[in-house]
């Protein structure tokens, strides 16, 4: 467990997410996603994505999945988000070596701007460099400049687009990289 000392004396704890974490996990990432991008999308569309995506089932299976790392933020025992981290096929226009995929970034709305986000991105780049990765690749929405932003300020570079389909609509999410320069011995 990595302790991280927020603002006002809060204590965060990012942890590595177990099995046992899938019900509650494929809860809040659902609903996360769903606050998230449902303002923007079909109701049907979103509805079809996330009884793909988030359910207790697949949560358990990337819980288990020895290429891919979920860490979870939390604060006492409420958990405040999550990153998934892993090997994954990346799309052409990554050409770093040895790519790892940073994916679903969430912290949840009521701890924004406490500095969690970017330590979890911290923790992130340690666990795919832990993952042997030497470039971190990740896929935004393009109508979503928060993240944009946010992952532009992390060190990521846009450089190109892939299609992310959210039930039967096609969208186009940025392709952005970062480089995982390794820490000093």
């Amino acid at each position: 467990m990595t302790p991280v000392s927020g603002p006002l004396g809060s204590d965060f704890v990012i942890r590595p997410g177990r099995p046992s974490d899938a019900q509650a996990l494929a809860q809040f990432a659902a609903r996360t996603w769903a606050e998230t991008f449902g303002p923007d999308n079909d109701p049907a569309h979103l509805a079809a994505h996330l009884a793909t995506a988030f359910g207790e089932h697949q949560q358990r299976g990337e819980l288990t999945d020895p290429e891919f790392r979920t860490l979870l933020v939390e604060q006492g025992r409420i958990l405040c988000g999550y990153v998934q981290v892993g090997r994954r096929e990346p799309p052409a226009c990554v050409a770093g070596p040895a790519p790892i995929e940073i994916a679903r970034f969430y912290i949840d709305q009521p701890w924004h701007g406490r500095g969690l986000a970017q330590r979890l991105m911290t923790a992130a780049k340690d666990t795919a460099r832990a993952l042997g990765g030497r470039t971190a690749w990740l896929g935004v929405w393009e109508l979503n400049p928060r993240a944009i932003g946010f992952y532009t300020k992390c060190g990521f570079l846009d450089v190109g687009t892939t299609d992310f389909w959210v039930g039967s609509d096609r969208q186009t999410d940025r392709v952005m990289v970062a480089p995982l320069d390794l820490p000093p011995r």
